[in-house]
């Protein structure tokens, strides 16, 4: 999901990197967090960070490619 970037960070507005030890699999979709600690802040908020994460799809890449 989220084309591999960290789903905390996509939820958050921005981009990172999805590290492939942080991941978790919600609704049959795979979600990738850059470190630990992100995961754990998005697990601890997991349903509304998702929909946040969506909601920021794919219009984050946009902006994030605007203002580097």
């Amino acid at each position: 999901q989220f084309g591999g970037y960290c789903a905390w960070a996509v939820s958050q507005g921005y981009i990172a990197p999805g590290g492939p030890e942080q991941w978790k699999i919600v609704d049959g979709k795979l979600y990738l967090n850059f470190n630990a600690r992100a995961k754990e802040i998005w697990e601890a908020d997991q349903a509304e960070a998702i929909k946040r994460g969506h909601a920021n799809w794919p219009g984050v890449l946009t902006k994030n490619q605007d203002n580097p």
